[in-house]
């Protein structure tokens, strides 16, 4: 049974692309993909490249936003040569390798930006960590096609060498959705105690930082709802004693 590996594509405007894409993934044994917003709408070009893999292009999923196509995912990797502070930044081997372990406990995203000018920062921002090509500097983007082929590849090459499973089945990953929950608990925690001050700047970069170990920590479900309770019951006790209650 293949792992929940998803490729994510936003907003790709070449069907060439597209066709390359679909094929270098069936050579590397990955099959779900999502497209969000695809610019590209005449796919005959498409067909005419995904040799074989006509299949895994016809399959592919459709969202409307980035937040929609990964809220089942325990975590999500954007491919950005960008440094945002609390965020890890991976080769695509150690990537690779770390989905290739996470995707036991629920699905991981690996997410593209389109062709000509890659993530936004708001895209950056909402990934939970980032990975590069370690190109040179004389020529430092990479075609979309290609950069599918070189993460596809090294997923391979992880699932290859990955250990058999362990016979006890691994507690199942908080997802995106669960951990943004925490996250949003959290803040509202922070604010009525009187941590975060100043929310459109410091507060903010405070949020994310001491949010960061909590993601790095592969939350399960069910410490994530433990989380959430707490920091519910947290936040309640400290307006209560702030109106007197």
């Amino acid at each position: 049974m293949p792992l929940p590996i998803r490729l994510v594509l936003l907003r790709p405007r070449n069907a060439e692309n597209l066709g390359a894409a679909a094929r270098a993934m069936k050579n590397c044994g990955l099959s779900e993909w999502t497209w969000i917003r695809p610019e590209a709408e005449d796919l005959a070009p498409a067909r005419r490249l995904a040799v074989h893999a006509e299949d895994v292009l016809e399959a592919s999923g459709r969202a409307d936003t980035l937040d929609a196509a990964v809220a089942d995912c325990v975590w999500v990797v954007g491919t950005s040569s960008r440094k945002v502070e609390g965020k890890r930044r991976l080769s695509p081997r150690a990537v690779a390798e770390e989905m290739v372990q996470r995707a036991a406990q629920g699905p991981v995203a690996l997410v593209f930006g389109d062709e000509r000018s890659g993530l936004t920062n708001a895209e950056v921002e909402r990934c939970h960590d980032l990975s590069a090509v370690p190109t040179a500097p004389e020529q430092p983007s990479i075609n979309l096609a290609q950069a599918v082929l070189l993460y596809a590849y090294e997923i391979r090459m992880a699932t290859l060498a990955a250990s058999p499973p362990p016979a006890a089945p691994l507690p199942v990953a908080a997802t995106d959705t669960e951990l943004a929950r925490v996250e949003s608990a959290l803040e509202d925690a922070l604010v009525t105690g009187g941590f975060l001050v100043d929310e459109q700047t410091r507060g903010r970069t405070a949020l994310r930082d001491l949010f960061a170990p909590l993601r790095r920590s592969r939350l399960t479900r069910k410490e994530a709802k433990l989380w959430l309770a707490a920091l519910h019951t947290l936040a309640k006790r400290l307006r209560a004693r702030d109106s007197g209650g």
